[in-house]
């Protein structure tokens, strides 16, 4: 079987499985396991991928967690968000001299995830809920869709009768 077939069947079925099990058995927002199981494809895959991908995206949702905090300390002004939310940008790039999270897509996807989960879930991350707090949501959502993309391509290499990772590009 090609590698692409191979991705389509195990994509197909994994998404399927990703939705309903964070719909039913684990509520977590399934955009942003999309977006990690994305994050894993695009740092290139397999182990070291999954090992990537996930501290790239913790490393966002850490930098959009403290800058999430200054913002709800100050007086509220679209100036000031704007300010903070740059310096974070600028922690973002500069995280990325660090070299298990080189990728910055995948720290500005964990960021942009952190802050659209607080908005989704109506919790800012100052909320004093352990269960249920927008970064650990984030956070687990990340780990849960870095994992569906780890297994969706093992599948997919199984099929075929690969063993190294390939699900970035199909062969």
């Amino acid at each position: 079987m090609k590698q692409l077939e191979a991705l389509t069947i195990s994509i197909g079925v994994l998404g399927a499985v990703d939705t309903w099990f964070t719909a039913v058995v684990l509520p977590l927002p399934v955009w942003v396991t999309f977006i990690a199981w994305a994050s894993f494809v695009i740092v290139g895959g397999g182990t070291q991928g999954w090992i990537r991908s996930v501290a790239c995206n913790l490393t966002g949702i850490l930098i959009a967690s403290i800058t999430l905090f200054f913002i709800s300390l100050l007086p509220e002004s679209a100036l000031i968000a704007a300010i903070l939310v740059g310096l974070g940008s600028a922690a973002m790039v500069q995280a990325s001299k660090l070299a298990p999270i080189p990728v910055i897509p995948a720290i500005v996807w964990g960021f942009a995830s952190l802050v659209g989960t607080t908005f989704a879930t109506g919790m800012p991350v100052t909320t004093q809920v352990f269960i249920g707090h927008p970064t650990l949501v984030a956070a687990a959502a990340m780990i849960v869709g870095a994992t569906f993309g780890l297994l969706a391509e093992m599948w997919a290499n199984a099929m075929t009768g690969k063993s190294a990772p390939s699900a970035v590009t199909a062969s």
